[in-house]
């Protein structure tokens, strides 16, 4: 793609890698590279599952590229479609993303990391400052840490639930590639109904969402209801086999 965005592919998984030395910052023109990649790997039909990652181990993603913002770069600037980062805003991405979190996430890039949909860090890894934790744990806990500053490691990020995993540095992209693949070899209509629902549906009531799913108002829960993919689960258990899933 680019000197600072790359991207690996094997089979129905795509693997992101952001590349920016010293903190894997983020400018304007690095934030409209990666929409594009997302949007790219939304769009595409033959892949499944994406992986984002960073280079280095010492820095995930230290948010927003404050020397670029000095050099002229405005905070309301046009980051391109998807967003901050091309991951957080990017409409109808109904497919599974996985973060494989390697050092600091600060920011906006600890935003990049909870935009995924499962999270996998090093061990060694510590977040701050990211405005959307009250929405994810306890308030108070998120306050604290907005007030005062504070950061948080990987074994308290797993507490509470804002990460899968805490694992050994040199164990970590091999269990996310080891998710990845077991994703890409899923339903990939059912796992886009999941992923549309969950987003849709935080916003309604639970009597609401479950008449949008019995109704068939979900576009994707419309479109799994009446595709092949629907009737393959169901031949494969009576025929004693595994399914074969088409994504149609």
């Amino acid at each position: 793609m680019s000197d600072v965005i790359t991207t690996r592919r094997e089979g129905a998984v795509l693997e992101v890698t952001l590349d920016r030395p010293k903190a894997n910052a983020i400018d304007l023109k690095t934030s409209r590279l990666m929409g594009e990649t997302f949007r790219a790997f939304r769009d595409d039909p033959e892949l499944r599952v994406a992986i984002v990652r960073t280079a280095g181990d010492r820095f995930f993603c230290a948010g927003w590229d404050l020397k670029a913002a000095a050099d002229g770069d405005a905070v309301d600037g046009d980051y391109g479609v998807g967003g901050f980062a091309g991951l957080q805003e990017l409409r109808g991405l109904n497919k599974p993303v996985i973060a494989a979190v390697s050092g600091m996430a600060v920011g906006g890039g600890f935003e990049l990391m909870l935009s995924a949909d499962l999270i996998y860090a090093a061990d060694h890894s510590t977040f701050a400052l990211p405005e959307i934790l009250p929405k994810r744990i306890p308030y108070h806990i998120a306050m604290e840490m907005l007030y005062l500053g504070r950061w948080m490691d990987s074994a308290e990020a797993l507490r509470w639930g804002l990460i899968n995993e805490a694992l050994p540095q040199e164990q970590l992209m091999d269990r996310v590639w080891s998710v990845a693949r077991e994703l890409a070899a899923g339903p990939p209509l059912v796992f886009a109904s999941i992923k549309e629902v969950a987003r849709e549906a935080e916003s309604m009531k639970f009597q609401e969402a479950m008449n949008w799913i019995t109704k068939r108002q979900f576009e994707t829960v419309d479109l799994l209801y009446g595709s092949e993919d629907n009737m393959e689960g169901f031949k494969a258990f009576a025929e004693k086999r595994d399914p074969v899933w088409k994504g149609k």
